[in-house]
């Protein structure tokens, strides 16, 4: 005969500590209900507020996926051409290009670039890669490109500025003060520029520009200046006169103004001297057409310099 085993009933203890648990639990849910509804309360947005933006959040972020979806089944391409076909048919097409800035740059290059686009519906106008077709232009630092509804393009152009003269073997070359090459120039013309020679000075310019802006007195009576051996400058006055100076920018610097303050007291340039050598500072040599001894020495003891012919 079968007989029914039965379970014992949970114990007064077992029971009490279930139930213990479980208050546990609920005290914990309160105090973490109660500490999200203090942080709720404490920012100062109504219920009805954060019961906006939850909603225009799953708005956008349930627009991000249509978007995805639509960009993956190409949809998109499809809305973008169907939106230009209409702006076509509305007349918001490219008819005109307005240039503004020119001065040195020819336009008829711009509007090389620019009329490519010409019957090309408005929307469809990429107005970043023309801006970088523009700036890609020899003369042109910076363009901005910008649309005039219903049929027009705008065209600002910021122009480089010529700077001096760099020489080439027998080419003459216009560049800007960062030693960007611009166009070629004649003789003549050039007579106007500082002229740039030596191996490497185009990448030189710069520092050409921040050593002669040292002395800006005798900037102005600087025609010509060549890089050599790509570690120091030799400079030409308008009279024919060359100074040496020595390697690595702060003796040069600090050369040239030596010259410079020596100039003002002695009338150096537009002198004698066919050649100031300044490569073995603190010492200066200059030499002399016609002398015997060619080379003269002056020694910087205190200022101003004392001429010492040797």
């Amino acid at each position: 005969m079968a007989q029914t085993i039965r379970r014992k009933g949970t114990s007064v203890r077992r029971q009490a500590k279930s139930e213990g648990r479980k208050g546990q639990v609920r005290k914990a849910r309160a105090h973490t209900n109660s500490f999200f509804d203090r942080m709720m309360n404490a920012l100062p947005f109504t219920e009805e507020q954060w019961h906006k933006f939850f909603t225009v959040l799953i708005l956008a972020v349930l627009l991000a996926i249509v978007v995805v979806i639509a960009r993956v089944s190409g949809l998109t391409a499809l809305a973008e051409s169907q939106f230009a076909r209409a702006a076509t048919n509305a007349g918001y097409v490219v008819r005109h290009v307005d240039v503004h800035g020119t001065e040195r740059l020819n336009e008829a290059r711009v509007y090389e670039k620019a009329m490519a686009l010409d019957d090309l519906s408005m929307p469809l106008v990429d107005l970043e890669a023309l801006r970088q077709e523009l700036v890609a232009l020899q003369w042109v630092a910076d363009a901005r490109v910008s649309r005039q509804l219903p049929n027009r393009l705008v065209i600002d152009i910021v122009e480089r500025e010529p700077h001096a003269v760099l020489r080439r073997g027998e080419r003459l070359l216009l560049i800007d003060p960062s030693g960007v090459e611009l166009e070629d120039i004649s003789a003549a013309a050039a007579t106007e520029y500082l002229m740039i020679s030596g191996e490497g000075a185009q990448g030189q310019v710069e520092a050409l520009t921040d050593l002669l802006d040292a002395a800006p007195a005798l900037q102005p009576q600087v025609t010509a200046a060549e890089w050599i051996g790509n570690r120091r400058w030799d400079l030409t006055f308008a009279t024919g006169q060359r100074l040496f100076l020595p390697e690595g920018p702060e003796r040069a610097a600090a050369a040239l103004i030596s010259f410079a303050k020596a100039d003002g007291v002695h009338r150096l340039i537009g002198g004698e001297v066919t050649r100031f050598d300044m490569r073995n500072p603190p010492r200066m040599y200059m030499q002399v057409p016609g002398r015997a001894d060619s080379e003269l020495e002056m020694e910087e003891e205190k200022e101003p310099w004392p001429a010492r012919h040797d």
